[in-house]
């Protein structure tokens, strides 16, 4: 694009470049500016000069620099005016050169056409750069739908090999994102962090396939031995999850060994395998551990049958379930009826 108040000025220029490119012409910046909101795309470069009516070339490149497009589009000042301090404000805004008038078109010719052609190429780099972005991009994308396949199908297979119905590791997950977006619990935590903690949660009970068969679907209570043998799989969880590289690479990891570790920890300290008590228990491992003791009581059990919600939330508040964060029995308390929701869309037992 040409800008230029004097017709002949606009000729010298359009006779040195119109062979190599199309050419729009602009006698004032008002038309200029008008002419390159509509067809900025196609614009390669921007020959402008400074002195001219309704809209100088000062406030030209103002504008071009306002909107961020002086880094975009190759500007260069063709002009008489030689002010030190209007020159040093162009250099400033990111003009590429100051061609003095009268120009030499074979001088004018090289420097203008260097230029255009170091800016085309590096839109084609930006354009492959992004292009190869958009590609590693969705590649990580479908690397991580199949991590969290993985992860869904190992709980899941575990899930099936305790004799439970096969949605439980779902569920777990869905009342620990609701936990966290609709209560108090979740706050100041991002919904990626949510998305995290709420797939981390469906790894929690990983460490059962280290429990023999005979102690993982006894019918009947657990002998001592037994149950200490149960109480293993939180450790066996941290350790298998240690191991997959897939799942310790995962963002998700942290949450995960946390929960698979510690979702058996109780309020009073008197829970396992470490003895945790209170605030030591983090949130997400708190959240899991009353989600997963109220599923368990609302679902048949190859042990037991299942209780109603009301009887579930009654054994809950009163303790027999273990302690738990008082704070956290009234948020569950403030979404339980949202929770049916879930247990009606699903048959349970």
């Amino acid at each position: 694009m040409i800008v230029d108040d004097n017709e002949i000025n606009r000729a010298v220029l359009i006779h040195i470049f119109s062979s190599s490119y199309k050419i729009e012409e602009a006698e004032n910046g008002k038309v200029a500016m008008e002419k390159l909101i509509a067809h900025k795309e196609e614009i390669c470069a921007v020959l402008l000069d400074i002195v001219m009516p309704v809209m100088d070339g000062m406030e030209v490149l103002e504008k071009l620099d306002a909107l961020g497009w002086m880094d975009k589009i190759p500007v260069f000042l063709i002009t008489a005016e030689t002010a030190g301090e209007t020159l040093q404000k162009a250099y400033a805004m990111g003009v590429m050169d100051v061609i003095a008038k009268p120009v030499i078109p074979y001088v004018v010719q090289r420097r203008i056409g260097s230029v255009i052609e170091l800016f085309r190429a590096r839109k084609r780099l930006r354009c492959t750069v992004e292009e190869q972005r958009t590609e590693i991009s969705e590649q990580a994308e479908q690397i991580l739908q199949l991590n969290m396949g993985m992860i869904e199908a190992l709980s899941t297979a575990i899930e099936f090999r305790s004799g439970e119905s096969g949605g439980h590791v779902r569920r777990i997950h869905d009342i620990t994102k609701m936990m966290l977006t609709s209560t108090e619990l979740g706050k100041g935590l991002t919904q990626d962090t949510i998305s995290q903690i709420s797939l981390a949660a469906i790894m929690h009970d990983v460490g059962k396939i280290a429990i023999p068969d005979h102690v993982l679907n006894k019918p009947g209570k657990l002998t001592p031995d037994e149950f200490e043998l149960m109480k293993t799989h939180t450790v066996q969880g941290g350790l298998l999850l240690q191991k997959i590289p897939q799942i310790k690479e995962h963002t998700a990891f942290i949450y995960a060994y946390d929960i698979a570790r510690h979702h058996h920890e109780r309020w009073d300290g008197r829970g396992y395998p470490d003895g945790l008590k209170g605030d030591q228990i983090s949130i997400w491992a708190q959240i899991v551990s009353i989600a997963d003791v109220y599923d368990a009581l609302v679902s048949k059990r190859v042990y037991k049958d299942a209780f109603s919600a009301k009887e579930a939330l009654d054994m809950i508040c009163r303790g027999e379930c273990g302690v738990f964060n008082p704070v956290l029995i009234r948020c569950f308390l403030s979404i339980e009826h949202e929770l049916r929701n879930i247990y009606e869309s699903e048959e349970i037992g």
